[in-house]
């Protein structure tokens, strides 16, 4: 029997035949086959040479019967070898068609490969026992196969932060870029989850095992890379790894323009897909097998602008803004710098950031979008960020429920879709879905702080509130130093008469967030149902006099009267807030309980669209 294989893969081979069931580092490869004098991509070598000894046996990366990956370290022969001592074979039958230079490697020329039939003795023992050790191997292999487990399907993994290789901190935008846009593209996969960008970026450069990694993320395989930008150029190595027992499955290296960076991801992605065997629908066959090219300075604006977007200060967010509408002016026909800028703008006029007005932001943030849809009407982020500003500033629910439907359809792995939408279904009265929603984003992103602490407040707004105050525990203990979660917990402590606990949790909200409007109202709430007036009133005060053109605080006053007792004044102030085009979840919250059966409450219900 013979086994047709080319000349590098060969001596891998027999190097890992020289020592059966051990262990052979890549450094040992290294040394003995890639001498210091030959100029080689090394990983890419190695890989392609272990790839192609599996397509001559017919193994798998998957489920090994002969080369098995030892995860970070080599490989190791795991079929029992057996010599056979019979009469040595013809060099005659080791000819070209079956022995040859490897292609493809990326080394420099060099010496020429000896002619067929005169192959040079590299190990003690000759070609002719490897060749035969090979033939008794394939038999052994049929009673391995017949054993061999079929390997746990993969339905969810995690993009771990691609490194850096330009050996340049100021490239870190890209390698993050990189990372983001890989998720994103796998992300549209509706059979697999993948994890958002919020729970892996903790683990760049942590030097924590894979498996652990995996059990902290809840997911059953990692990917994990390089990505190294030289000029013009671009190269991304990926390898995809079980994280059941640590085990490499596959692993790829693709190079190309930096215009075709788009491209090289959706390869990326297609191979993945390929490997674990995942179900892709039609659609995202399609959306992963399209090519796109994009202009390259544009392309670097866009990552600038996604880089400080992440961060979420309302310095950055003006930063990404920035770089987004640069990305635009250098290419009026980029979907997704369009999709960016939406995404901004939605945030910027958000209470939470509080930068700009909502009538200033949420307009904008809907241009953004709707041209974005205009361009690329796949894109599912601007189909999400459209619903959050139909919903938000132009209060149309039914228009808003059908965005953030198709957003969803689109791109089932965005976190921040999930994590709207399920504020969408608690606006519709839906609380059990919106619960179900909101868990959905946070098995995408589950260490988001956010996502977390919205989790608490639904439960608390569907009366759930030991459920609440258990989750809103959790969020601390992933970050004892993150406002809000403090903020829920105090207000579900409030609700649940523990004034004293309230008001500890609600001054440390206070004092991280640097008196945020709504913390500080909340405070006042508990002190007003304290017995302690005069400092709730004099609280009240301090929103009043801290109202800006950006943001006059007015649903946070309206809180505070409705805890005073003073409803006409609850009621003039929310009245304010409408006028400003107020978020209609405002009046989801707790602190509003009081006004409910208040005629004028409902008829404010009735004009934001949450007539039930």
């Amino acid at each position: 029997m013979k086994v047709r294989l080319q000349e590098q893969p060969f001596q891998v081979l027999a190097m890992l035949l020289e020592r059966p069931g051990e262990t052979v580092t890549r450094e040992e490869l290294r040394n003995r086959l890639w001498t210091a004098e030959t100029f080689v991509d090394f990983d890419h070598g190695v890989n392609k040479a272990v790839n192609r000894i599996r397509d001559a046996l017919g193994d798998s990366a998957t489920s090994p019967r002969f080369v098995e990956t030892v995860a970070r370290r080599g490989y190791r022969f795991i079929a029992d070898v057996a010599v056979a001592e019979e009469a040595p074979i013809a060099g005659s039958e080791i000819a070209t068609g079956d022995l040859v230079p490897l292609e493809d490697q990326s080394v420099a020329p060099g010496p020429a490969p000896p002619s067929a039939g005169h192959v040079r003795p590299w190990y003690p023992w000759t070609i002719t026992g490897v060749a035969l050790a090979l033939a008794s191997i394939v038999v052994v292999a049929w009673a391995l196969q017949s054993r061999a487990a079929r390997p746990a399907p993969i339905r969810s993994l995690a993009v771990l932060p691609l490194e850096n290789l330009s050996g340049d901190a100021s490239q870190e935008y890209f390698a993050d870029g990189m990372t983001d846009e890989l998720i994103a593209t796998l992300g549209q996969i509706s059979a697999l989850r993948v994890i958002s960008r919020t729970s892996v970026m903790p683990y760049k450069r942590a030097r924590k095992p894979l498996p652990q990694i995996a059990r902290e993320l809840n997911v059953d395989a990692i990917v994990e890379g390089t990505v190294l930008r030289s000029g013009g150029q671009v190269r991304i190595t990926a390898q995809l790894i079980d994280a059941q027992d640590d085990k490499h499955l596959w692993s790829e290296t693709y190079g190309g323009d930096l215009r075709d960076t788009l491209t090289l991801q959706n390869r990326v992605a297609r191979a993945i897909a390929e490997q674990i065997r995942i179900n892709v629908s039609p659609l995202e066959q399609a959306t992963l097998k399209h090519d796109k090219s994009v202009d390259p300075q544009a392309y670097e604006a866009y990552l600038k602008g996604r880089f400080f977007w992440n961060k979420r200060t309302g310095d950055d967010l003006q930063k990404a803004a920035a770089y987004f509408r640069q990305a635009i002016e250098r290419d009026a026909s980029y979907a997704q710098a369009y999709s960016g800028l939406a995404d901004t703008y939605s945030l910027l006029g958000d209470w939470q950031y509080g930068v700009l007005a909502p009538r200033e932001a949420l307009p904008k943030a809907k241009a953004a979008a709707t041209r974005a849809l205009q361009l690329d009407s796949t894109l599912g982020e601007a189909h999400t960020s459209l619903a959050f500003c139909l919903e938000g500033f132009d209060w149309d629910l039914k228009s808003a429920d059908r965005e953030f439907r198709r957003g969803i359809e689109l791109n089932p792995g965005y976190a921040t879709a999930h994590h709207w939408y399920a504020w969408h279904l608690s606006l519709l009265g839906r609380n059990t879905d919106a619960i179900a929603e909101m868990k959905r984003a946070q098995q995408l992103d589950p260490l988001s702080l956010i996502i977390n602490a919205d989790l608490a407040e639904l439960l608390l707004i569907a009366h759930l509130t030991d459920e609440s105050i258990q989750q809103s525990r959790k969020t601390i203990e992933m970050d004892v130093n993150f406002p809000l979660a403090h903020n829920q917990l105090g207000v579900a402590y409030l609700q649940s008469h523990r004034n004293v606990e309230a008001i500890s949790e609600l001054q440390k909200a206070v004092q991280l967030s640097a008196g945020n409007p709504t913390c500080t109202a909340n405070l006042a709430r508990v002190f007003a149902v304290s017995g302690r007036r005069n400092e709730a009133v004099q609280l009240l005060s301090d929103l009043k006099t801290r109202s800006s053109a950006s943001s006059s605080n007015a649903s946070e006053i309206a809180v505070v009267y409705a805890a005073l007792g003073d409803n006409d004044q609850a009621m003039t102030w929310l009245g304010k807030s409408y006028d400003e085009r107020f978020n209609p979840g405002v009046l989801l919250r707790p602190g509003f309980d009081p006004l409910r059966a208040d005629s004028r409450f409902h008829d404010l219900e009735r004009r934001v669209g949450l007539s039930r």
